[in-house]
């Protein structure tokens, strides 16, 4: 049945391809780039829009833009929320060429300004739903822990985007877990997208120009994981002139170069930050080195590294390259010849042409480069142990961009990956050579795909995209193989309401084993083989979207339902580092999520912002195999995700031309969890410990019946501009939980002794916070 089909919808999108005959009047392709007046970064989503038509086009991620008009004068209006509408008179006769560049807004509202797919008007026109972009000169100004801005944390304040919790990273999207989530940096895949244990992202603000989040209705040419696609771009440098810019915080410093490899041909930007704890927790061990009961404090830093240049090398060729490096470091040397060292990062390179066959066509084609990799090393005197881990993938991307007229845009492409699984393996032996055990095991993969979409605007109120994507996975001598449709409608009530739905298939065929019993992170990416079938899910979506007091504020509504098949689990006791074949040791089951998601976002004004709310269920079923009763015995069970209740509140508020004031709160529902609801112990039977019968036994009930108490913050900021001689500068003050709220990170029970008997009587739960309050101030520049 899929040979048939694949044909069916190939030979209905080559249609799309054949030439118009019989058109009444001649119609032309105006193409170009829409760029930012400041420092000629690309503006994602900016518009061209001609009024007297009603028509228009959006600007891609790429900052170019397609629109095929009749021949003759128009009128368009260039336009981004945060920059100057331009209005431009235009005698189209040929295919043309044109670019724009948009100064920034003179009253600095759009410093202030929440920054979505172009104008509310746009959004609430385009077919594509359930997707959120965000600019960085939003994120900046929101309050941030310890200062440091963190774009994956400001996702998170998006409906339908969970976090793990305090002190854990990831991305939760739609009931989806944290290896689910695709993330790119221009197009390269990045493994691990944390610092410090999931407090921080490992994107740069300083570097990057936008941010776009999927949740559902996915776009054909993205594939590989089932929740979401994070899709980073960085900027691009300035091409006219250099600059510096950078900030001083409380825990970390950033410093960015940009500007011309050679005036409007070639620029380049580079971008770096560190963290000094490490300077610190040195220093203070220096001093009580030789004090007694002396215990050094363990050392800790990240830094990464961001690089990108671009050079047109004619009118219709542009390449990008893209770098990143990032590491953390984590060490501790005690007085006792016990060391332990713990480092991890990403490493990631692209190299993108971009070229122009006509105004209707062109192709970018990408080869990229990207390694993940984690050691643990361990010493005690004579006797030492490693664990270390990696995945390293090469591939090439291409996809071609066809806009025959203004009611049709075609997309196609393919992908070849070629992937090499470092899995981890515990490694031991003695410093004389005497004992020496483990060995590294090492997968092959290779994956492919091909996919063809249509985005076609069949009436003024109807608009569709729809295409198809075939993807290949192979393993040894595994194959896995299947097709996966997507579809996403736009029907326009009236002008100021849409009605939307999407449909989505996914499949991963790559798997993140983690050991959540652990006490330190063991990401090990593992491949689809024979007896680990590739994960699969379906999400169907629909939702409403109003235009409400003259286009000032969009409200919208989604809901959505997803299924999720060979979802990948742990059998209990399974030995993750011993075993030489980690196939015998999982389980695997299914999953359903479904859930309603509330938006309403202002963009306008002095005041502007967003409230969302997401009711939503999760839920996974491991029945019995392999000789184990499954997880819960088979029963239905909420995975630590899960969240019933989640509601964001973020405004923004420009009070003067130079004060800005910020402030955030999150409340969502406890966290399940499984805690003992009891504890037993055996009579008159000699055991150990100190009292007759051994120690008491806890009872555990089924999985994660319990949850903590709800998680609620509120984060405050200030912006303050300030006025340099040179450039410009300003002070962030922020405070992260302001009203100290002490958030559950764990429960732990605590023995309640008889004083007389020293007897144990009872047990009382006791939870662990990590953060509470906590102020922090952040001077940036830039000149």
């Amino acid at each position: 049945m899929r040979l048939p089909l694949l044909a069916v919808c190939l030979s209905l999108l080559a249609l799309v391809l054949l030439p118009r005959a019989g058109q009444a009047q001649a119609r032309y392709t105006l193409t170009g780039f829409i760029r930012s007046g400041a420092d000629k970064s690309v503006l994602p989503g900016a518009s061209v829009a001609v009024p007297a038509l009603g028509t228009g086009a959006t600007a891609d991620s790429t900052g170019q833009y397609a629109l095929t008009l009749p021949a003759g004068r128009h009128q368009l209006v260039i336009s981004f929320i945060g920059y100057q509408s331009q209005t431009r008179e235009l005698n189209l006769t040929h295919n043309q060429r044109l670019s724009f560049s948009l100064p920034e807004s003179r009253n600095e509202l759009g410093e202030v300004t929440v920054v979505g797919s172009g104008t509310l008007e746009q959004k609430l026109q385009t077919p594509q739903m359930s997707v959120e972009h965000l600019t960085t000169r939003e994120a900046k100004l929101l309050p941030a822990l310890f200062g440091e801005v963190d774009l994956l944390k400001t996702l998170q304040l998006k409906p339908g985007v969970q976090n793990g919790g305090e002190g854990t990273g990831g991305l939760y999207v739609r009931g989806g877990s944290a290896d689910q989530n695709l993330f790119l940096l221009d197009d390269a895949v990045v493994y691990n997208p944390s610092h410090l244990f999931g407090l921080f992202s490992v994107f740069n603000p300083d570097a990057v120009q936008s941010v776009d989040l999927y949740k559902g209705g996915f776009p054909a040419q993205y594939g590989g994981r089932l929740s979401s696609v994070v899709d980073v771009k960085l900027r691009e440098g300035d091409p006219q002139k250099y600059s510096v810019s950078g900030g001083l915080g409380l825990i970390s410093s950033r410093l960015t170069l940009e500007g011309p490899i050679v005036k409007d041909k070639g620029a380049f930007i580079v971008s770096g930050r560190r963290t000094y704890f490490d300077v610190f927790t040195r220093q203070i061990n220096k001093l009580n080195k030789n004090t007694e009961d002396y215990s050094p404090i363990p050392d800790y830093y990240f830094s990464d590294f961001n690089a990108k240049a671009n050079y047109k090398l004619g009118a219709k060729d542009q390449l990008f390259l893209t770098g990143y490096y990032g590491r953390d470091v984590f060490g501790f040397n005690s007085t006792n010849g016990f060391n332990f060292d713990f480092s991890w990062g990403n490493t990631v390179g692209s190299l993108r042409w971009n070229h122009v066959f006509s105004p209707k066509l062109f192709v970018n084609t990408t080869v990229s480069a990207t390694r993940y990799q984690y050691s643990i090393a361990n010493k005690l005197d004579q006797f030492a142990f490693s664990l270390s881990s990696d995945i390293q993938d090469y591939a090439v991307r291409t996809d071609f961009e066809y806009a025959p007229d203004d009611r049709h845009v075609f997309k196609a492409g393919a992908t070849a990956t070629s992937h090499l699984f470092g899995v981890g393996r515990l490694q031991a032996g003695s410093q004389d050579g005497s004992l020496n055990i483990g060995s590294d095991v090492q997968y092959h993969g290779q994956e492919a795909s091909l996919y063809a979409a249509d985005n076609f605007k069949a009436t003024d109120k109807l608009q569709l995209e729809y295409g198809l994507r075939l993807t290949g996975f192979r393993s040894g001598s595994d194959w896995f193989g299947g097709l996966e449709p997507r579809a996403s409608a736009r029907y326009s009530l009236t002008p100021k309401t849409s009605l939307k739905a999407s449909y989505a298939q996914m499949y991963q065929y790559v798997h993140l084993v983690t050991n959540s019993g652990a006490s330190l992170p063991t990401d090990i990416w593992y491949p689809s083989r024979l007896n680990v079938k590739p994960q699969r899910s379906q999400q169907v979506a629909t939702g409403v979207s109003f235009l409400l007091l003259g286009g000032q504020y969009l409200l919208t509504n989604e809901v959505y339902y997803k299924w999720a098949r060979n979802q990948v689990d742990f059998r209990d006791g399974a030995q993750l580092f011993a075993n030489a074949d980690l196939d015998a040791e999982f389980l695997f089951g299914k999953g359903w999520s479904y859930g309603n998601e509330l938006y309403l976002e202002k963009k306008t004004g002095r005041t502007t912002g967003w409230v969302g709310y997401t009711l939503a269920w999760t839920q996974r079923n491991f029945q019995p195999q392999r000789g184990t009763t499954g997880i819960n015995n088979g029963k239905d069970f909420f995975p630590t995700y899960d969240r019933r209740h989640n509601l964001t509140v973020v405004v923004l508020h420009q009070l003067t031309e130079r004060l800005n004031l910020t402030g955030s709160f999150v409340y969502t529902s406890g966290a399940p969890t499984t805690l003992p609801a009891g504890r037993f112990q055996l009579q008159d039977i000699f055991g150990a410990g100190d009292q007759l019968g051994g120690n008491p036994v806890p009872i555990y009930p089924d999985r994660n019946t319990y949850r903590l108490a709800p998680y609620h913050r509120l984060d405050l900021g200030v912006v303050y501009k300030l006025k340099p001689r040179h450039g410009e500068s300003d002070l962030t003050f922020s405070v992260y939980n302001a009203y100290n709220r002490r958030n559950p990170y764990f429960v732990y029970f605590d023995q309640v002794k008889d004083k007389a008997t020293d007897q144990v009587t009872s047990y009382r739960a006791r939870q662990v916070s990590l953060f509470p309050v906590i102020p922090s101030v952040t001077y940036n520049f830039k000149f």
